[in-house]
């Protein structure tokens, strides 16, 4: 037995290091509205001190996969800075990088018009690598998982392409996922791009089978499906849309199923592309035994973080005690005299004396001012809340202020709504 996992062990370090991996991380995240008007989405902070790209870039390091390009478009100022900060500490001399790859207009004079077209704006930089596999991952998802397992169940299918998918219930999925149908193999038969009502698992009514964005794809297959679909006037140049529907009849496309290697169950995985889905899963976080596990050490999720002091609660008097309960809170925090309950405080957000935050997000650089109350809010990076302040509890007049509530009663505040403009001058 030790033989047989010492030779499988071998066999999938030999396939991660003869992977290219490309991160797709150029979407704007427009279901996010405001909180991405000034960031791309995968640059969004997540958890208390990550970006979301962090997940997707720490699960190739954690797999064996030290070869990444990042595909930026969209507002990537801050992107690409924390990747610079972050992600720059790859050795050349052992062909480690993570390059960035930024639209520039590299064939035909155009910006990337789709996600296939991404990568087939730099099929030049990818045949300098030489890779046998070519993984390309969507940027903008929450999970931890080990690819090398899908690539050898790639191989071991004899496959052109594999999609990783997971389980969803079907009002989840409807008009927000792509959806798959296989037969008995795992073999892909139909794939319908964010359908309205999508197909049912057989044997599991209202569940379907939803592509995470991730593909592995044999090299030189890519080149020539990407050339094609280059060729065709009019396709959207899209994975999703174009490509892998093209393949599905005449070609080798199989589904992956992701589940946790401990339990054999549906793995943990979030589509943060909404404001309320944002939420949700940053709160399921200070829980007190959340399905994603940032403690880990076995799979640590890397990060560029500054250097901030510790958390600090100050003052401990009947009606001023610095306190927070079932929340985290990170580096650089100071909750003066204020209560946090059931939230998650960014790095270097101060919340001050008489002011309660329950069941929010405050994230980093928020000042809250003193005895405010903010309830079931998303407050956004450098926001000043001022003294006395009330956010959340009676939506009507967040509206009239200019925040955003969602149909859910979630309150977004930006900076701009309040007539701090952190991004440009007026």
């Amino acid at each position: 037995m030790e033989n047989n996992s010492s030779e499988t062990t071998r066999h999938v370090s030999r396939l991660t290091r003869e992977t290219l991996a490309l991160v797709l991380a150029g979407g704007q995240g427009s279901r996010l509205f405001e909180l991405t008007a000034w960031r791309a989405k995968p640059g969004l902070h997540f958890g208390g001190k990550y970006r979301i790209i962090d997940f997707p870039l720490s699960n190739c390091i954690n797999s064996g996969i030290r070869r990444i390009g990042i595909l930026t478009q969209y507002k990537a100022h801050s992107l690409i800075r924390h990747l610079v900060h972050g992600w720059s500490w790859f050795r050349a001399s052992k062909r480690e990088f993570v390059e960035i790859l930024p639209a520039s207009q590299r064939v035909g004079g155009e910006w990337y018009r789709g996600t296939a077209d991404a990568i087939y704006q730099n099929l030049d930089i990818i045949r300098t690598h030489s890779p046998r596999f070519v993984l390309v991952l969507a940027g903008d998802h929450i999970y931890k998982m080990d690819y090398g397992p899908f690539l050898a169940a790639h191989e071991n299918l004899e496959a052109d392409m594999t999609v990783s998918c997971v389980e969803v219930p079907v009002e989840e999925a409807a008009g927000e996922l792509g959806v798959m149908t296989v037969d008995d193999a795992g073999r892909v038969i139909a794939f319908d791009e964010k359908p309205e009502h999508p197909n049912s698992i057989p044997g599991k009514p209202g569940i379907c089978l939803a592509s995470m964005g991730n593909y592995i794809f044999n090299t030189d297959f890519l080149y020539e499906q990407l050339i094609k679909d280059a060729d065709t006037a009019e396709s959207k140049h899209d994975f999703g849309r174009n490509i892998l529907p093209s393949i599905i009849k005449d070609y080798r496309v199989f589904a992956y199923p992701y589940r946790d290697p401990a339990t054999g169950l549906q793995a943990y995985w979030r589509d943060v592309g909404t404001l309320d889905a944002y939420w949700s899963a940053n709160m399921e976080l200070v829980s007190v035994s959340p399905q994603l596990n940032l403690y880990d050490t076995d799979w640590p999720i890397n990060t560029h973080q500054s250097q901030s002091p510790p958390a600090k609660f100050i003052f401990d008097e009947k009606l001023r005690r610095g306190m927070a309960i079932q929340s985290m809170v990170s580096g650089g925090c100071v909750v003066s005299g204020a209560e946090v309950r059931g939230s998650m405080l960014f790095s270097r957000s101060r919340v001050s004396d008489y002011s309660t935050v329950v069941d929010s997000v405050i994230l980093p650089d928020v000042i809250v001012g003193q005895n405010c109350r903010i309830s079931r809010a998303i407050i956004d990076r450098g926001s000043i809340i001022v003294d006395g302040s009330v956010i959340g509890e009676d939506h009507d007049a967040d509206r009239a202020r200019g925040f955003r509530v969602t149909d859910s009663g979630l309150t977004l505040v930006t900076p701009d709504m309040l007539g701090q403009s952190l991004h440009f001058t007026r």
